[in-house]
């Protein structure tokens, strides 16, 4: 996968904290740990919208079964998400 820049500002006190946490915590470069708050605040909204999901569907009583063509594209939209982290 490419990577692309983001420019982002914050406060001289926040960047030194940053900078703190990437030495001491084993992040190689402020980058990785821009990275991984990211990553875990999307996996964090797929997680929600998926409980979303389900309580709807809860509350909707509807337990269909799971289309054979929806359960597939989950499971390469999954093969995906592992091997674009695994290049990460």
């Amino acid at each position: 996968m490419r990577n692309t820049t983001v420019n982002i500002s914050i406060p001289e006190s926040m960047k030194a904290q940053v900078e703190e946490i990437v030495a001491s915590e084993g992040y190689g470069n402020t980058s990785e740990f821009f990275r991984e708050l990211v990553r875990n605040y999307l996996r964090k909204r797929q997680e929600e919208n998926l409980e979303g999901l389900l309580l709807e569907a809860i509350r909707s009583n509807d337990f269909s079964p799971l289309k054979k063509e929806d359960f597939e594209k989950m499971k390469s939209d999954l093969s995906k998400r592992i091997g674009s982290r695994e290049e990460e």
